[in-house]
């Protein structure tokens, strides 16, 4: 029987990024490992070529998908045996080698993006080399888990008893090689739904078995088996000990995705039950009060001159809202005396109810046809030179509100055409078309917030996902455009948490970033947990632009618009 254990069980499998490995050469890359959660296969795949286009480093992506089979570059669609809606999955062609496999609830999905050697430099000598690593990575994992599994001779992945009379496969192997860099994997069952294998011609391979790890006895979380791959990979790709790793929390819940769910009583009684638990899911408790005095560096002074009643007149003449007001944000009279404005587009009211954000979120009005018109009148009117354009999530419209950030471009464009776009868009949900249709408008920048580190995302934006942004921001890189995105901090992330958000925005591209103190709306959301100082927010800058990310701005103050044409200068001129 072809079996293989993990030839040193015993290795250290460090937490820290290597910081104490001097023996480190500056040319080894860090492999930052990630566990995303349920991510739809398409985000998952944008994600991944956003990695493999910038970024200097290695990744590791873990998660699991809804129902999807995918058909490889050569597959046979013959081999889909039902309407794919039928069964509610879809069906997705894809770039990767193979024929046709199941992607479900129950299989951990592991996608590696690797620089491989080549044979010049002595390495992995070609891409059957590359996939025996990947398939000996799911090998060993299993060997720690209890299963014995092992290859066979004629077909790739991982089989529980390959030399046997019944062999079954436990996890499709399926990848990319190309310029010497990696994409796809592995899929492993855990404990899928395996009827779906039987809608299928599992990898073309008509005559064996798939199997999981529940089918084969072992009862076993799916955290536990992410443990294991993340041990055994470490030991494979990162053998020179710079390596990292963080993870989106685990509990998934409908009802916390709920649209208009703010609840307006609240307010009076504090943080609402469930969003403190959500938060203490993510190992965040305590927190300061609402009262409690804010250090000197975070009282932005007040200054109400010519150039502010102005511009709140311009905006109360033509019936505009601003993120400023709406977000009570603390650069309001800063900006507006420079004659500088967020426009808030789409009404007052958002479908989501994010944890931080002050705006209303009750069920929203219909759209204003009218709007696109009067923001552009607005900027004609101020002679901006630079136009700040961001919306409430519209997650009640078919594309999400992507028309009105496309139709305010264009209109600005006509009244102003040498006035320069920066949009802060929110995820559209996703949609392929939405957000091509915002590109293709061709703001100057394209923002997209990831507001705060993995662990934190399901407690602080439940509607939202890590991977998701991340792959919005992937999509725009990839369609040329300059691309922003920003962080908030003082949710009870950790320092080292930040910075690896930091790579995972310069992996995918991001040219600008903006890092600022959350400061507690009202006593129904979010708790501060500390206030950062800023040295720290100054340390925060030096890494990211250390990265290779073009320009962060980040003190306590900032927000996502603060000095937005400056900070779309500094990235030109870095040649974004």
């Amino acid at each position: 029987m072809s079996v293989a254990t993990r030839a040193e069980p015993g290795r250290r499998a460090g937490t820290g990024a290597g910081a104490a490995d001097d023996h480190l050469s500056p040319d080894d890359p860090t492999l930052r490992v990630r566990w995303l959660g349920r991510v739809d296969y398409r985000d998952a795949h944008a994600l991944q070529q956003g990695l493999f286009s910038s970024s200097p480093d290695d990744h590791l992506l873990l998660l699991e998908h809804p129902h999807v089979f995918t058909l490889g570059a050569s597959g046979d669609p013959s081999h889909v045996l039902v309407d794919p809606s039928t069964v509610g999955a879809e069906l997705v062609r894809t770039d990767r080698g193979g024929d046709v496999t199941y992607h479900g609830p129950g299989q951990l999905v592991g996608y590696p993006v690797l620089t491989v050697p080549g044979r010049r430099s002595g390495g992995m000598a070609d891409t059957v080399a590359y996939v025996r690593s990947v398939e000996q990575v799911v090998i060993d994992a299993l060997a720690e888990l209890g299963l014995a599994a092992g290859r066979l001779r004629r077909y790739p992945g991982v089989w529980v008893d390959p030399d046997g009379e019944a062999p079954r496969k436990i996890a499709a192997i399926g990848v990319r090689l190309t310029r010497g860099r990696s994409m796809h994997g592995f899929a492993l069952n855990v404990d899928p739904d395996l009827s779906y294998f039987g809608h299928i011609v599992p990898c073309g391979i008509r005559d064996l078995d798939v199997t999981s790890l529940a089918a084969e006895g072992v009862d076993v979380e799916m955290g536990t088996v992410v443990e294991a791959v993340v041990r055994s990979a470490v030991d494979r790709w990162a053998p020179h000990g710079r390596w990292e790793r963080s993870k989106v929390a685990w509990r998934h819940r409908p009802e916390d995705l709920s649209a208009f769910s703010r609840d307006h009583e609240q307010a009076e009684r504090g943080t609402s039950v469930r969003l403190a638990g959500r938060m203490a899911e993510a190992g965040v408790t305590g927190g300061l009060g609402i009262a409690e005095r804010k250090p000197p560096w975070l009282r932005a002074k007040a200054h109400i001159g010519d150039e502010f009643l102005d511009l709140r007149r311009t905006m109360r003449t033509l019936d505009l809202h601003t993120v400023c007001e709406e977000a009570g944000c603390p650069n309001i009279f800063e900006c507006w005396a420079d004659g500088t404005a967020t426009f808030m587009l789409g009404g007052e009211r958002c479908t989501r109810a994010c944890g931080f954000c002050l705006v209303d979120t009750r069920r929203p009005e219909p759209v204003d046809p009218d709007e696109p018109e009067r923001v552009a009148a607005a900027v004609a009117r101020m002679e901006l030179r630079f136009a700040v354009l961001t919306a409430v999530a519209r997650d009640d419209l078919p594309d999400g509100g992507a028309a009105g950030f496309v139709d305010s471009i264009e209109a600005i464009r006509r009244r102003s055409p040498q006035t320069s776009v920066e949009v802060l868009i929110p995820d559209f949900g996703g949609s392929p078309d939405a957000l091509q249709a915002v590109f293709d408008a061709r703001p100057e920048v394209l923002n997209h917030n990831l507001e705060t580190v993995a662990r934190l995302q399901r407690a602080v934006r439940p509607s939202a996902g890590y991977a998701r942004s991340l792959a919005v921001l992937a999509r725009a890189k990839a369609a040329g455009l300059v691309v922003k995105s920003g962080l908030i901090v003082g949710l009870g992330e950790t320092f080292d948490e930040v910075v690896g958000a930091l790579a995972d925005l310069r992996g995918v591209g991001v040219d600008v970033v903006t890092v600022g103190q959350y400061l507690r709306p009202t006593a129904r959301h979010l708790p501060v947990a500390r206030w950062w100082t800023p040295e720290e927010f100054e340390q925060l800058k030096t890494v990211g632009e250390g990265m290779g990310i073009a320009h962060v701005e980040s003190s306590p103050l900032t927000r996502s618009s603060y000095h937005a044409r400056q900070a779309a200068d500094a990235a030109a001129e870095a040649g974004a």
